[in-house]
């Protein structure tokens, strides 16, 4: 029987150099909603016809995301990579915006905060809608599982 979602993500420690506290809490949120409710499901057929659940390994290497998709017990099932060219804008500017948002929640009215956010959630949603592009005919993915999945590969090029 078909199970088609992420039970288990984790994140290549070695990459991350540095978080801040307000990106801990975003990482720690972005998992847990990931894991509460997601559709993940790899199109490629196995001979076992094994379709989930699933056990999800995020890293970067050399500037490519490397997704090391494992079975419920946790053997490996397959790698999946892509390179993250197409996604340096989308990152580089939600960091930005993010950014700006946690200064603003400290400090800026209730209307500039709700303006910043609508902002970060535009930006989050075309990395979401390019991260689908991104996986279509490798990996179906609802839009809320893409943007989580967008968050942690943004947690992965904190590079301090």
């Amino acid at each position: 029987m078909a199970d088609p979602r992420i039970i288990d993500i984790e994140l290549d420690e070695r990459t991350i150099l540095w978080r801040s506290a307000d990106v801990e809490q975003e990482r720690r949120i972005a998992i847990f909603d990931l894991i509460e409710g997601n559709h993940f499901a790899p199109q490629r057929q196995h001979p076992d016809g094994y379709a989930g659940p699933y056990r999800l390994a995020l890293s970067v290497e050399e500037g490519r995301l490397i997704m090391q998709i494992k079975r419920e017990d946790g053997s490996p099932l397959e790698a999946l990579i892509l390179g993250m060219g197409r996604f340096r804008r989308p990152i580089r500017d939600y960091f930005a915006i993010c950014d700006s948002y946690f200064q603003a929640i400290r400090q800026a009215t209730p209307q500039q905060i709700e303006t910043i956010d609508m902002a970060r959630r535009g930006v989050h949603n075309e990395a979401a809608e390019l991260l689908i592009e991104r996986l279509k005919g490798k990996i179906e993915l609802d839009f809320d599982t893409a943007r989580r999945l967008f968050t942690l590969i943004c947690v992965l090029h904190i590079k301090g």
